[in-house]
């Protein structure tokens, strides 16, 4: 964990399991609430365990979260092995899954993917500043 007066950030891996996804938003709830951001933990919740759950099922190997706060920005990053970046499609209403990437779409502010040496980095932001008190 990494914590100054601009940026907190902390990291864990993940054991490459369906318990990780439990793991991610227990996780991230209890850091959201030690910084004080419990104004975003449902969303953030969501969409990490959607995002764990895609490197779960789509890429082999470890698996890390990565959550980070500055100046009322969170940062949510998962990273795995695999090389390929999702694309985004519009799930039926039949369809089983595909509905991970709207969600990211609809709830972030921003998201993203970036491949990495070792494979890739999904991330969403959510502005996560308290309303300030009239």
């Amino acid at each position: 964990m990494v914590e100054g007066p601009e940026v907190q950030m902390s990291f864990w891996p993940l054991a490459a399991n369906t318990r990780s996804v439990a793991r991610a938003r227990r996780l991230t709830r209890d850091r959201l609430a030690a910084w004080g951001m419990e104004n975003v933990t449902d969303v953030a919740e969501l969409l990490v365990s959607e995002l764990v759950t895609n490197a779960l099922c789509h890429a082999h190997g470890p698996v890390g979260l990565t959550l980070s706060a500055v100046e009322g920005l969170l940062r949510c990053e998962v990273e795995d092995a695999g090389t390929v970046l999702p694309s985004a499609y519009c799930a039926g209403h039949d369809d089983e899954g595909g509905r991970g990437l709207c969600l990211l779409d609809t709830l972030a502010c921003c998201w993203g993917g970036t491949r990495t040496p070792t494979g890739k980095v999904m991330w969403f932001e959510l502005p996560a500043r308290t309303p300030s008190a009239h």
